[in-house]
């Protein structure tokens, strides 16, 4: 009973706060019919200039740290989102109404990390003075890249069982093969989309501002400039994506119901995965409470910038209205708003 009030409180006390707030009104200005709207150039150097920040921050603070320290919530993370996607393989993808393609799509991007929402997050932890890791910027890439790649590539061999399934009761090739792609499984598939997620704009400016972070002594500028606009920013940041997940909640009389009930509950479940990696950090390493709240949200949270322009060079087939609305018109709010609810789990398993 004490943690379900210290749940209510805390979510209570943070949907007041600047981050949330600013998400709760960009979603009823679009319901209302607003015409505010903020230019698709501002939007994207504000996420630019927040990616760099949390990469800088994180590249200073690994040049410090222990490589223990580094190394256990970096598995966790690549762990929990490889975990992610083959829980949504046994879900979503059985559910009715859903194709393959479609559900794991859908997977990979929830198995995958919303930049904004580790901002958001990151923020409303700094308001409170709660302390974490200075490298959690650093353990993105983990579970984004592990959930991409993952799902990618389960999509691509169920596309090729579905073929080799269509063609083996049929014509048979001169040398007494099958016809169709039900040969070997194609191994530079994997190395296209690596180079394709590094390339994409949200890892490329978080593994510069880590480099920077690591390589160079850019405390001045991060200090000066980085940290003052940060909170501006991301207000900025959460008003767009409010807007931008009310218009996408449309979509989603265009897919089945399956994704309206995955994107409402898979943040939560997803973040519970999270927590009980990030226990497991810390109980190992002396991960910090802090530290356990962000990979919560991080598991919690659905790609955003990175993994739909990637899902969509590597699995054309996959209807966006399906991963894309399921994502921005459902995880990303559900994953912003249940930030309280692991705060309230850490205060209550570990204390702040």
């Amino acid at each position: 009973m004490d943690l379900i009030v210290e749940i209510l409180t805390t979510m209570g006390a943070q949907l007041q706060k600047p981050t949330l707030a600013f998400l709760i009104g960009g979603m009823m200005l679009a319901a209302l019919g607003s015409k505010l709207e903020v230019p698709e150039p501002v939007y994207k150097f504000v996420v630019m200039l927040l990616l760099l920040k949390v990469g800088i921050g994180a590249g200073i603070s690994v040049r410090e740290a222990d490589l223990v320290s580094l190394a256990v919530p970096a598995l966790a993370a690549a762990i929990v989102g490889i975990a992610i996607v083959l829980l949504g393989a046994r879900t979503l993808v059985r559910l009715r109404g859903v194709s393959p393609m479609d559900g794991m799509a859908t997977a990979g991007l929830f198995g995958a990390v919303s930049a904004s929402t580790l901002a958001a997050s990151m923020a409303v932890l700094d308001g409170e003075g709660i302390v974490y890791e200075g490298f959690i910027g650093a353990l993105y890439p983990f579970m984004d890249i592990a959930a991409l790649v993952t799902a990618i590539v389960l999509a691509k061999l169920s596309a090729q069982r579905k073929t080799a399934a269509s063609v083996q009761g049929g014509t048979l090739t001169m040398g007494g093969g099958r016809s169709g792609t039900s040969g070997g499984f194609d191994g530079g598939l994997i190395k296209s989309i690596l180079v394709d997620t590094f390339r994409s704009s949200a890892i490329s400016a978080l593994l510069l501002g880590l480099a920077l972070g690591v390589f160079a002594r850019p405390e001045a500028v991060y200090e000066s400039f980085y940290e003052p606009l940060f909170r501006g920013l991301l207000s900025i940041l959460m008003l767009v994506m409010g807007m931008e997940a009310w218009s996408r909640l449309s979509e989603m009389r265009k897919v089945a119901r399956a994704y309206v009930l995955y994107g409402l509950t898979a943040p939560i479940i997803h973040g519970l995965l999270g927590f009980g990696a990030g226990l497991v950090a810390h109980h190992l390493t002396g991960f910090s409470a802090g530290g356990v709240v962000l990979l919560s949200v991080m598991a919690a949270s659905s790609s955003d910038i990175s993994g739909p322009p990637t899902m969509r060079g590597a699995l054309p087939e996959a209807n966006p209205s399906a991963y894309v609305g399921t994502s921005t018109g459902l995880g990303t709010p559900v994953a912003i708003l249940s930030i309280p609810l692991f705060m309230a789990l850490a205060d209550f398993f570990i204390g702040f």
